[in-house]
């Protein structure tokens, strides 16, 4: 089986009405493969920016990078959250099962406007945007990275709690 290391960031800034954090919605056959919900809406697929490890960079490099250039946006590594690790099959050429391992970090947001990222960059993301990181577990289509919210959750919460907010 084949494997793959990838790296990806829950990018978070303070908003008016608490935390938020940037998204993707991935531009592939997934998110427009006709799935719908009950009443016949098309299924919106959000996911956390990741991508695969460059030879000779560092998880921590990879995380930073994939969301700058998935959604714009540069940030600064507060910690490392988790190892998130799956099978998935290829959906393009040869349909191997991969098992793939992603290093996700807290990332805190620095600079940049979400979604203006390169036109190279739009092969992969259809959109880029910032929703309410209190609930985001709710929306995200990936198991394991809606596990990774919650632990950016009680993360910040910790933070916020030291620090006496």
């Amino acid at each position: 089986m084949l494997r793959e290391i990838s790296a990806g960031g829950v990018l978070v800034r303070p908003g008016p009405e608490g935390w938020e954090v940037a998204v993707i919605e991935p531009q592939s056959e997934n998110s427009d493969d006709g799935k719908s919900d009950k009443k016949g809406h098309k299924k919106e697929v959000l996911a956390l920016p990741k991508g695969l490890i460059d030879a000779g960079e560092k998880p921590a490099e990879t995380a930073i990078r994939e969301v700058r250039e998935e959604t714009g946006i540069t940030g600064k590594i507060l910690t490392k959250l988790s190892d998130i690790k799956y099978v998935y099959v290829r959906s393009w050429g040869d349909r191997q099962k991969v098992f793939k391992i992603v290093s996700f970090y807290l990332l805190l947001y620095e600079a940049g406007t979400i979604d203006e990222i390169s036109p190279d960059m739009r092969i992969e993301v259809r959109r880029a945007c910032w929703i309410a990181l209190e609930g985001a577990e709710r929306r995200l289509t990936y198991r394991g990275e809606r596990e990774v919210i919650r632990l950016a959750q009680e993360t910040l919460r910790k933070v916020e709690k030291e620090a006496g907010h």
